[in-house]
């Protein structure tokens, strides 16, 4: 599950680079970057310590 966050968030964050310079979007595009922030916040938080 934690590699999959990782996953998502980078794949969320491709998209947001392409719509950045492409800016066929709009303002509706930093939501992916948004989203993809919480979800390596999501990954770093939930990463199992090992002791």
């Amino acid at each position: 599950m934690n590699s999959l966050l990782y996953v998502i968030a980078f794949i969320l964050v491709i998209g947001w680079a392409i719509a950045f310079f492409f800016t066929a979007v709009g303002s509706l595009i930093h939501i992916l970057l948004v989203i993809a922030v919480i979800a390596l916040l999501f990954g770093i938080i939930r990463r199992p310590t090992a002791i």
